[in-house]
């Protein structure tokens, strides 16, 4: 398992391995496990070729011992040929099974190494069950709250420390924050990819925890900055979340994401097929993508995760665009990562060491003079000290 994704890794990056003139130390990585595949793979066989010898010889010395002692009891009358040959069949049989034993000796040791695995993965915790009733939303407004929240991905590190926060149905909402404050995680709270350890998450006035896992995702569309295309034609991931759209909604909204112009400039168009991690198409293009499904799903809430530092600026005019198409009279979640992005936002929330330490619109942040202003305005120095081409 490691060889095979040590040689899936270095042929997935190669670029960036020849790029850094890795090649040599990727090929000393590669002999170095290959060599300890090949001792442990030579000891495996070893003692599984040996214990089958072993086992003959132990098996023909038990048939010499009935022989011989057979024979100079047949000798001297004590027994007939007939017991010695009787003899023989037991050996046979009680043999037989310890040879089998021996045969699949290797097959035991590799079920053993398999069983440990999947015993580790059988220790973790399971989800809990959703609960019976659960609460079902018929109309959704959109908004949300964080009642003192507070979560780790282990008991003694909390990563969201009794964190509130309330969001009207409708706004568009930039969390902000240095790497690491907890921005990721809060999101992933609000769609119950985990748990919180206490405090309660409502959505119009409900906790989440009474609702079941798969109704509350459904309120929500994604667009992450790792864009995520499965192997299929460009329609099947357009669809992915709306599969009884129809062709009308479909180049609608491929029009309104600028998504349409340059499928169509494809072979195939909207029927090409993309290959594995979509590495036909650019950046860019998977960016689009990804919002025109979000688009297509029609969900009323949105979350996004801001991505077009990765992309040239005729695209990130065309992304940004997209992304306020989408989130028109939606609740909107945006993990921002350029303060310049998000100056429209109806609320910021200002994350730090897991905590909303400020709150408010880009003008009423900056007059505070506070975390965000000092964010905000290192940012804007590191773009004008930016040399220009």
């Amino acid at each position: 398992g490691e060889l095979n994704g040590h040689i899936e890794e270095m042929y997935a990056g190669h670029q960036v391995m020849r790029a850094f003139r890795g090649q040599e130390r990727s090929l000393a990585t590669f002999r170095q496990i290959n060599q300890r595949l090949f001792s442990s793979a030579w000891q495996s066989q070893f003692l599984s070729g040996l214990m089958y010898p072993v086992m003959n010889v132990v098996g023909n010395i038990g048939y010499v011992g009935v022989a011989v002692l057979g024979g100079w009891l047949a000798i001297e009358g004590r027994i007939k040929i007939g017991d010695i040959q009787a003899f023989i069949q037991y050996m046979q049989q009680f043999n037989q099974p310890i040879t089998q034993t021996a045969n699949i000796a290797n097959v035991l040791q590799s079920t053993a190494a398999a069983a440990e695995r999947v015993f580790e993965f059988l220790k973790e915790p399971a989800e809990a069950p959703d609960p019976v009733p659960a609460t079902t939303l018929l109309v959704v407004r959109g908004e949300v709250e964080f009642r003192d929240v507070v979560f780790g991905y282990n008991a003694k590190t909390p990563v969201i420390k009794h964190l509130s926060a309330h969001i009207r149905p409708g706004q568009r909402v930039a969390i902000v924050g240095p790497t690491g404050a907890g921005k990721t995680t809060l999101v992933n709270l609000l769609m119950r990819f985990y748990d919180i350890d206490s405090g309660q998450i409502l959505i119009d006035g409900v906790d989440i925890a009474q609702m079941t896992r798969s109704s509350v995702r459904q309120l929500f569309g994604m667009v992450l900055q790792d864009t995520w295309l499965f192997h299929g034609t460009i329609r099947d991931n357009l669809c992915y979340g709306n599969p009884e759209a129809s062709e009308a909604e479909l180049l609608a909204v491929a029009r309104d994401a600028h998504v349409d112009h340059f499928v169509r400039s494809l072979p195939g168009g909207y029927d090409m097929v993309l290959d594995e991690a979509a590495t036909n198409m650019s950046q860019g293009e998977k960016q689009l993508l990804t919002i025109a499904r979000a688009m297509l799903a029609k969900t009323p809430m949105l979350i996004l995760d801001e991505a077009t530092s990765s992309v040239d600026t005729r695209t990130e005019v065309l992304i940004q665009q997209a992304m306020d198409r989408l989130m028109q009279h939606k609740t909107s979640f945006v993990i921002a990562h350029r303060l310049s992005t998000i100056r429209d936002a109806d609320l910021i929330l200002v994350v730090k060491d897991g905590n909303v330490i400020e709150q408010g619109t880009h003008d009423e942040l900056l007059a505070q003079s506070g975390f965000y202003a000092e964010l905000y305005q290192s940012q804007f120095v590191e773009d004008v000290d930016k040399p220009t081409k």
